[in-house]
């Protein structure tokens, strides 16, 4: 029986790519919802006091899928969209994208429910550091993990992780990955999850033999993700033709100037008022016709309604859960777009936090290249099991993925048993 808590759209829409998975793996039934299902959530409201002088109150939740095969580990966000069905939905892939890569972890997920853009620095500080330390007693090394995430930063890490150490009396930088490299932060960890997909996208460029100087991309959210992609595509030769934020998007033929657009970002907060290009709407963006289209922003943004007018080649879903089940059907009976599900195409960042949390550990730290090639060698292992799960069961890539995650955490699951 689903959990009434978690109802919404986007954890039906969880909920039901794993049941298409579990039927396909012949999943044990007494496994089955262990296996779906959370482990913990936990509800929190997080008041705290305004520049103004004015308490406001915020609503904060953190969702625990599972601990079987070590801690959980999982981003951060704060939006005003966030829910706790969400925040479940998010837990779930992340369980799925952290077995499939052969990490030690559960996933796991939090957000806060604010719009970001409201607050002085201050406020988001104190905001930051009151949702720890609500959190406090459910999070740890060994225990859960927490990362940055839409609407939350490097900054926002070392808060945390400084509102920690307060607590227990020392410093722990293994409490939370994504902070400064002056704290105990990877290198390489803040592009990661760009990197990764331009990385992914490049490989299978090379499999369809297209030429990487005559391909073109779009990508919708300029966000870290999106950003840090466009940069590692700009590097690999790849023309991104279009980039949009929350304020819309711009589209240039002859290719976006991609580091002039990420400076400007970062002077202005968006890209609202950029000249690089004419404008373009998130919608209109989505089904340019260019060789690839990289959703990097939110949830369900491509549906039934878009899905049929996708001009693009490859689908590199850079966000979680960009796709919906009903688009997904659509897309699964069009051999001319290949997908990179989300689990698979954005896993560079728990990657490189696994690996920034390690170090942590070991008070040993490595190079930016080194993690990166680190990177590029799980994904290339990922990939190689992802295609041949692909032709073993005869499914799509987002099912070969997902069947390979949730197959390794019900075994952990079947091999430690239920405990009385």
């Amino acid at each position: 029986m689903q959990p009434q808590i978690y109802k919404s759209e986007v954890f039906d829409m969880a909920c039901r790519q794993f049941d298409i998975a579990a039927d396909l793996l012949g999943l044990d039934p007494s496994l089955y919802e262990r296996t779906k299902y959370p482990k913990r959530c936990m509800a929190v409201m997080c008041p705290i006091r305004m520049d103004s002088g004015e308490v406001r109150v915020f609503e904060g939740y953190r969702v625990q899928h599972h601990l079987s095969m070590g801690p959980t580990k999982g981003g951060l966000r704060f939006h005003p969209a966030v829910t706790l069905g969400e925040v479940a939905a998010l837990s779930m892939w992340m369980s799925w994208k952290c077995a499939l890569t052969g990490l030690p972890y559960g996933g796991a997920k939090g957000g806060v429910c604010v719009d970001t853009r409201d607050l002085s620095f201050g406020e988001l500080e104190r905001l930051s550091r009151r949702y720890m330390q609500e959190m406090i007693s459910f999070v740890g090394p060994n225990t859960d993990i927490m990362a940055p995430d839409v609407g939350t930063n490097e900054q926002v890490m070392a808060w945390m992780m400084d509102t920690y150490a307060n607590h227990v009396g020392n410093s722990v930088p293994a409490i939370v990955t994504g902070k400064p490299v002056s704290l105990g932060g990877s290198e390489g960890r803040r592009e990661a999850t760009g990197h990764g997909v331009a990385y992914l996208i490049k490989s299978y460029l090379n499999d369809l033999n297209i030429p990487l100087d005559e391909a073109t991309v779009a990508i919708q959210g300029f966000g870290n993700v999106g950003s840090e992609a466009a940069v590692a595509l700009n590097a690999f030769g790849i023309k991104v033709i279009a980039i949009s934020d929350y304020y819309g998007g711009f589209y240039n033929a002859g290719g976006i100037n991609i580091l002039d657009a990420v400076a400007y970002v970062k002077a202005h907060g968006s890209l609202k008022g950029w000249k690089g290009g004419d404008s373009i709407s998130n919608e209109d963006l989505l089904i340019l016709e260019c060789t690839v289209v990289v959703p990097a922003a939110l949830e369900r943004v491509i549906d039934e309604n878009n899905a049929p007018k996708l001009r693009c080649r490859i689908l590199a879903e850079a966000a979680n859960g960009p796709t919906t089940n009903q688009a997904d059907a659509i897309l699964k009976q069009n051999k001319d777009i290949i997908t990179i599900p989300d689990i698979f195409c954005n896993s560079g960042g728990v990657i490189v936090s696994y690996f920034e949390w390690v170090q942590d550990l070991q008070s040993l730290f490595w190079t930016r290249e080194e993690v990166l090639n680190k990177m590029y060698k799980i994904l290339d292992r990922a990939k190689i099991e992802i295609e041949n799960q692909k032709k073993k069961l005869k499914c799509s890539r987002r099912e070969a993925a997902l069947t390979l995650g949730i197959k390794k955490v019900a075994d952990a699951k079947a091999v430690r048993g239920l405990f009385p």
